[in-house]
């Protein structure tokens, strides 16, 4: 595995702040997901219009690093069409 992709902090006072991921493929490198502004395709709810995230563990599985970097990649690239034909 590449080691960039992937760190854990299991020092932290939250750790884990979720549930349902082994702890040896915990990945605190997307801390704050990058993706929450997305449409993501995680596990999340809408209450009352704000994204809760508690039960996705996509950034938070140390497999998911291409995933999340690809889901920016299309989010910049949208973003990149839109700010062309303004």
């Amino acid at each position: 595995m590449e080691h960039y992709k992937y760190f854990c902090n299991k020092d932290c006072e939250f750790f884990p702040c979720h549930k349902n991921v082994n702890e040896e493929d915990f990945n605190c490198l997307f801390c704050y997901c990058p993706l929450y502004r997305t449409d993501c395709g995680g596990n999340y709810t809408l209450i009352d219009g704000i994204k809760d995230c508690s039960n996705c563990i996509i950034p938070h599985n140390k497999r998911n690093y291409d995933y999340i970097i690809g889901k920016l990649s299309e989010e910049f690239k949208n973003s990149e069409k839109i700010l062309t034909n303004l």
